[in-house]
């Protein structure tokens, strides 16, 4: 079963999104970018990888923009990427961009899906996300 991991949200300052973040949500850095296409700031909450990212140039951001802010991207660590692309094509996803690498580092594979909404693949997951989470049982609390 696919985990959601990942949610990237664009900001025009990431050093302060993440501060905002980290002292109203008790969020925890656990990396960084800078690269051509985003600078950004990797937080995460135990299971769930929150990128706050200012992409640099209109092609990395896709159809919003640079300027855009908002939600950007969701990300699902999957068991198989090859049979969840299949499955993605098969309820009208489209591909955007990226593959697997063959050196075994990190990858994304970026679809939208059928209205639009990007979604990130990855059977390496996010620095600071947590694949399965064992659920505690409200009652026994």
């Amino acid at each position: 079963m696919a985990k959601l991991r990942h949610i990237t949200l664009t900001v025009p300052d990431p050093e302060a999104a993440a501060q905002f973040y980290m002292e109203a949500f008790d969020m925890q850095r656990v990396g960084g970018t800078d690269w051509a296409n985003a600078k950004g700031v990797y937080l995460s909450d135990g299971v769930v990888n929150l990128a706050l990212l200012h992409y640099k140039n209109n092609d990395a951001a896709g159809e919003r923009g640079a300027d855009f802010v908002g939600i950007h991207h969701l990300g699902f660590w999957v068991d198989d990427v090859a049979q969840t692309r299949k499955k993605i094509e098969a309820q009208g996803g489209t591909y955007w961009m990226g593959d697997v690498k063959h050196d075994g580092g990190f990858y994304e594979v970026k679809y939208f899906d059928p209205n639009g909404v990007v979604v990130d693949i990855t059977e390496h997951g996010w620095r600071g996300a947590t694949k399965d989470v064992v659920a505690v049982d409200a009652d026994k609390k």
